[in-house]
């Protein structure tokens, strides 16, 4: 009985830390909780009706996503780049999505590439797409750049845009996608990679993906400058 109790219990806790971080990743992600806000772990304890230890465990796994950030004496704020530390990260966005686009090209399996088209066109149909008021896409495998970095094969790129920056860079994204006329445009811009890839077209895809990601770029460079 007790090897049972020990083998159950730890996944009822890691369930309770998962639901605890997905909520807070989508309040941030949201601008629910802006860039800067201090977090109150107190209050967001009482507000969510958790204790504080699993709550403590969201916070270090939000700290590790770079979601979250902690100062000495200061406490734990959420992230906040500055216009300058943007465009440094959303430039390797491009150089590191770029070669990852030129390796699916040559790696993508038919059926990667049958998927990808079968995303992009649920993404058209979505209500916010349609009506062009942002394009924000799940995650992982219902995120149309998550899947074309997992075609690349490449483990380190994988690593470093579907792990180390992938959270991150879904904060910015989603207020990119939010942006008037964006939306359409970036399909249209998706589209126009799928291509490339249909072709095996290495240097269009990676060029293609590099277009889409500047153009993504100076949209949220100017917002966070605009706002800064």
């Amino acid at each position: 009985m007790t090897e049972q109790f020990d083998i159950v219990d730890p996944v009822r806790a890691k369930s309770l830390v998962d639901v605890i971080v997905e909520r807070i990743e989508s309040a941030i992600v949201n601008n629910k909780l802006s860039p800067g806000s201090k977090i109150s772990e107190q209050a967001l304890a009482r507000q969510m009706g958790v204790s504080r230890g699993p709550l403590r465990e969201a916070l270090r796994r939000l700290e590790g996503r770079k979601l979250i950030e902690r100062t000495p004496n200061k406490g734990a704020r959420v992230t906040a780049l500055s216009p300058q530390d943007l465009e440094g990260l959303l430039v390797v966005r491009e150089a590191l999505e770029g070669m990852a686009c030129r390796l699916a090209a040559e790696r993508m399996t038919s059926e990667e590439l049958a998927g990808l088209k079968s995303l992009l066109k649920e993404h058209s149909n979505l209500e916010d797409v349609r009506k062009g008021t942002g394009y924000f896409q799940e995650t992982q495998d219902f995120d149309f750049h998550f899947r074309i970095i997992k075609a690349s094969g490449n483990e380190r790129l994988i690593s470093i845009l579907c792990e180390d920056l992938y959270h991150l860079l879904r904060v910015y994204r989603y207020k990119t996608s939010r942006m008037q006329g964006r939306a359409a445009k970036a399909i249209k811009e998706h589209a126009r990679i799928i291509k490339a890839l249909a072709a095996r077209d290495s240097d269009g895809a990676e060029a293609a993906m590099r277009e889409h990601l500047r153009n993504a770029r100076a949209h949220a460079v100017a917002a966070a400058s605009e706002h800064s």
